[in-house]
């Protein structure tokens, strides 16, 4: 088993100025290759903690990836750092430097000295190249210790873990294999209640996620062989199937307005949002079916798109029958084959009160929800369980037929 730690270098991180994503990326690349990750640290621009983290994570990891901190100013500390927990002191290297020079040179500039660090190499490390960046990694041995030291811009250090990193890795003999069902309209507790003592077993393993999606379940295993993993993982996700299948709307990869291009097969789909902000129409944007649509709440135009004042004066906009006559409204005056509406008031006393309605030529289906939250969540929430209704009237359709 190969111990991995992931130790994310900035202020800018620590701070939450920009999202790590970097880490997210390799613990993902680290399972998918059999590896063992046991931590995450994020820390600032500071020689001493740095220096202190690595020392700390070499005592119990076999693997320890630095990102970020490789640039040439003042505040770049990993390679002082990496050298310092080692006790190995950098020196200029020849190739590394030439290689820099030419980077500028053939730009038309000339490199500034401060650059001169990003050529540095101590003697237990060899330099990862960078084909798209300034600043090359390292890749240190060190008393069977490996030290593995990544640009912080993502399209330069995904280019490099790939061609440069895992190459040099010796990765365990083992395989992963992992399945993700995305759920919609069950709680992420009654999914761990109706899973039971599946959550609690090793390999394979089930765990779950809430995502603004719903809930996700991830089911993994891991094994000698990539077929030996997905053999071991099948009768599990198999259950969870099962188990969760009124649920489930998709798997891996897709995504709820993917799996509702499918759904609508060769239909156009309009929709009619009332307080939503677009957030439904903006999931829907790449979908090739998305025909038409309308985002407003103002009472005269929804009244031109099938509301009707009856309706307007008796229930309000947000109610289930103004959903109704909006998603019939979304077919006739958008010219649509299947009409979906959101209607939802994100402040005031109706606050997460959201009705949504589909139509489409004998099929009517209406759903209401109320989950108060501030106004951006209650769109994404509307939005959410807007195309989960459609692709679940749509589906259930097919089914019947």
């Amino acid at each position: 088993m190969l111990l991995a730690e992931i130790i994310s270098v900035g202020t800018e991180l620590l701070l939450g100025e920009i999202v790590d994503s970097n880490a997210a990326f390799l613990a993902r690349e680290l399972a998918e290759r059999g590896v063992t990750l046991h931590r995450k640290t994020v820390l600032g621009d500071n020689l001493g903690r740095v220096t202190d983290a690595i020392t700390l994570a070499l005592s119990r990891a076999d693997l320890v990836i630095l990102g970020g901190g490789l640039g040439p100013t003042d505040d770049d500390l990993t390679r002082e750092a990496i050298a310092a927990a080692l006790g190995e002191t950098p020196t200029e290297d020849p190739q590394q430097m030439a290689h820099l020079r030419g980077l500028y040179e053939s730009r038309g500039r000339a490199m500034p000295e401060v650059n001169r660090k990003q050529a540095w190499l101590i003697p237990s490390a060899e330099a990862l190249a960078n084909p798209v960046g300034t600043a090359p990694g390292w890749f240190v041995r060190s008393q069977g210790k490996l030290i593995v030291a990544l640009p912080g811009p993502p399209f330069e250090m995904h280019r490099m873990w790939r061609e440069q990193v895992l190459p040099r890795l010796p990765l365990p003999a083992r395989a992963f294999h992992a399945v993700t069902l995305h759920t919609q309209g069950i709680g992420e507790s009654n999914v761990a209640e109706l899973l039971g003592a599946l959550t609690r077993q090793a390999n394979p393993s089930v765990a779950t996620y809430a995502r603004k999606t719903g809930v996700d379940v991830r089911v993994a295993a891991s094994a000698p062989t990539a077929q030996e993993a997905e053999a071991l993982a099948l009768p599990v996700l198999e259950g969870v199937r099962g188990l969760l299948a009124r649920w489930i709307w998709g798997e891996d990869s897709d995504t709820l307005a993917s799996v509702l291009t499918q759904a609508l097969g060769t239909r156009t789909l309009g929709v009619i949002e009332a307080g939503s902000g677009g957030t439904v129409c903006a999931a829907l944007a790449d979908a090739p079916g998305f025909l038409d649509a309308a985002v407003t709440v103002d009472h005269a135009r929804l009244i031109t798109l099938g509301l009707t004042p009856i309706t307007l004066n008796a229930h309000g906009v947000v109610s289930e029958q103004a959903a109704r006559e909006l998603a019939a409204g979304a077919r006739e005056y958008l010219g649509a084959a299947v009409g979906l509406a959101v209607v939802t008031a994100t402040a005031g006393e109706l606050a997460g009160q959201t009705y949504i309605a589909l139509d489409t030529d004998g099929l009517q289906k209406t759903a209401h929800i109320n989950w108060p939250g501030d106004a951006p969540q209650v769109r994404e929430r509307a939005a959410m369980a807007a195309l989960a209704l459609a692709l679940r009237s749509l589906q259930t359709r097919e089914v019947q037929a």
